[in-house]
């Protein structure tokens, strides 16, 4: 591997930005190559870049030779797409979700085990300056058992937005809905700061845009969680993308001597009447505010774990623990028509 790690991102859609932002300010980081099968957002991401643009995978894998490739993709493509890269011993930084199904996750959790390069997945918010104190205060143990919590996702989504991107509100190419799409961070946050789920009860349905998409717009799930300290407490989720804002999220954990709230910023309230506050380092402004502004903290530290050849720690099965729940709430959701993942095992 050479000083400068050689980069390459396949799919040059909206999130890719963000992943060109950060290889582009890396110095340790050399931008080899992109790919996308429209040939416009390729020339304009290949132009930003200063690199080669293609149409194939294969094609580029071969002619730039990348040490690590940055999966930016429809949904449909994810798991294929890391799989064909870790076969040729390249490392992948994945976008959520790793895949559609549990099954196609399952499947590419064994090839990454097989292979010899890294492959992570884009939890960014999980580096939230925020996220992480809230983290820390609970693995400190000093504010007593935790007891249980609470999140929320109120954002908005229109017919336009789903026209924009026609793999968007279809079960075939995207998987699913809001649960999928929008909520998974909030929903992967909620599972790792209070335990792996145990138990899931949930449903999810379209109700703000039954008629515009095939996937849901709105959840609510109950959830039961084993805590480090090896307690089973509850949580409750509820997502939709039928508000007329993207309103920021929240997650609120009780423990015996502190609520803890994290929207805009961490709050922590003591029993006893003191409360401390802890404000994000960095906030994302403008349409892609809700992506957070982490996602360079997330693509420096993978890249020093493919430069060392260490496991990253948001790996298939982190992100399978997500995945998991939200595909126990489509299986418990019957008005979901989800046909077109049938053969995939969903």
């Amino acid at each position: 591997m050479s000083a400068r790690l050689r980069a390459a991102v396949v799919g040059c859609g909206d999130i890719s930005a963000v992943h060109l932002d950060a290889l582009l300010a890396d110095p340790d980081v050399h931008t080899v190559g992109v790919c996308d099968v429209d040939p416009d957002r390729r020339s304009a991401a290949a132009q930003r870049a200063g690199c080669a643009g293609f149409a194939d995978v294969a094609a580029m894998l071969t002619a730039v030779a990348p040490d690590v490739v940055h999966v930016c993709t429809p949904h449909h493509l994810h798991a294929e797409q890391a799989a064909e890269c870790l076969a040729g011993g390249i490392s992948v930084l994945l976008e959520k979700p790793v895949a559609r199904t549990v099954a196609e996750a399952e499947r590419l959790a064994i090839a990454a085990g097989n292979s010899s390069a890294v492959l992570g997945v884009c939890f960014q918010n999980r580096y939230n300056a925020t996220s992480r104190a809230l983290r820390d205060r609970l693995d400190e143990g000093s504010l007593g058992r935790v007891l249980g919590g609470r999140a929320s996702v109120t954002w908005s989504r229109d017919a336009a937005y789903y026209a924009h991107r026609s793999w968007r509100g279809r079960w075939a190419s995207a998987g699913g809905g809001v649960l999928m799409n929008q909520a998974i961070h909030t929903l992967d946050l909620l599972q790792w700061f209070l335990g792996p789920v145990s138990d899931v009860r949930g449903t999810a349905a379209t109700l703000a845009l039954a008629g515009v998409i095939e996937v849901e717009d709105t959840a609510a799930i109950q959830l039961h969680h084993r805590t480090a300290a090896g307690d089973v407490v509850p949580s409750v989720f509820h997502a939709t993308n039928g508000h007329v804002e993207n309103a920021p999220i929240t997650v609120e954990i009780r423990t015996e001597l502190a609520t803890l709230r994290l929207d805009t910023e961490l709050t922590v309230t003591h029993v006893d009447g003191r409360v401390e506050t802890v404000a994000e380092a960095a906030t994302a402004a403008g349409e892609r505010s809700y992506w957070g502004a982490s996602h360079a903290l997330l693509i420096r530290d993978f890249h020093q774990h493919v430069r060392a050849g260490k496991d990253f720690w948001i790996d298939v099965p982190a992100a399978l623990e997500t995945l998991r729940i939200i595909d126990a709430v489509y299986a418990n959701s019957p008005n979901l028509d989800r046909h077109a993942l049938q053969g995939q095992h969903a």
